[in-house]
């Protein structure tokens, strides 16, 4: 058995035992395995061991791993520019940080004809603070709306990153705070299905506030190396953007 096929088996388990103390079924919780910075050799052990779906931050980085890996999910989780939004279209099956009309308007027009729609969750960002991006949610009814009007795309749900260094009840309460959005947007007749929240050192917590999506690095892949190939302008250290 191999270092992630036993990763993996913890992670699941963590899963199993947290959505039971939140009284879920398992089933409801996708896991996505953060692989930035982690070699295309961990990825495909990874998907070897039976994960699905993959999240990474760097565009030119992933690329490289989408072409080396079979049968497999992506996700795009990192800082979305407007100058990445074709790649990004062309290669991802998910785009999980979108913040404006503008952007979806570029994935719309640059997602090939011949693939599937591009799966979509808006970034939320539910209360104002320095360093934080996200769309407001005061802008997230509105913003929703548009993007689900738009062809090729599908909207899914919402993604949150929390701020780093929040104590258990301040993460809990933003939790909280972004799964009443999310339910927000369902009762106006959005069919989201996708609240991705939540990573390896707070996945207990993002479970009982109801998160479906996981976003799983270091418990999954190990410690990261710190070089990061091709592009600039995302860098946190976190399992996100």
């Amino acid at each position: 058995m191999t270092a992630i096929t036993e990763r993996l088996a913890t992670l699941r388990a963590r899963v199993l035992q947290a959505c039971r103390q939140a009284g879920r079924d398992p089933g409801g919780v996708a896991i996505v395995g953060v692989s930035k910075r982690h070699p295309p050799a961990a990825v495909r052990a990874a998907r070897a061991a039976g994960l699905h779906d993959f999240g990474e931050n760097y565009v030119q980085e992933a690329v490289a791993k989408i072409t080396q890996t079979t049968a497999a999910c992506w996700h795009f989780i990192g800082l979305m520019q407007a100058n990445k939004t074709r790649a990004i279209a062309g290669h991802f099956d998910w785009a999980q940080t979108v913040t404006s009309l503008q952007l979806a308007t570029r994935l719309s027009a640059q997602r090939p004809f011949h693939a599937p729609e591009l799966q979509v969750c808006l970034q939320v960002q539910p209360e104002p603070a320095a360093g934080r991006g996200g769309v407001p949610a005061a802008a997230l009814a509105g913003l929703a709306e548009e993007v689900a009007a738009l062809p090729r795309l599908r909207l899914r749900g919402l993604m949150f990153m929390p701020l780093a260094g929040l104590d258990e009840a301040a993460l809990r309460a933003e939790f909280r705070r972004v799964h009443g959005l999310y339910m927000e947007l369902r009762e106006l007749g959005h069919e989201l299905d996708t609240l991705s929240m939540g990573m390896s050192d707070d996945l207990e917590l993002a479970i009982a506030e109801g998160s479906t999506m996981l976003r799983v690095g270091t418990a999954l892949f190990g410690a990261r190396s710190h070089a990061t190939p091709g592009d600039a302008g995302a860098s946190r250290e976190q399992e996100g953007p």
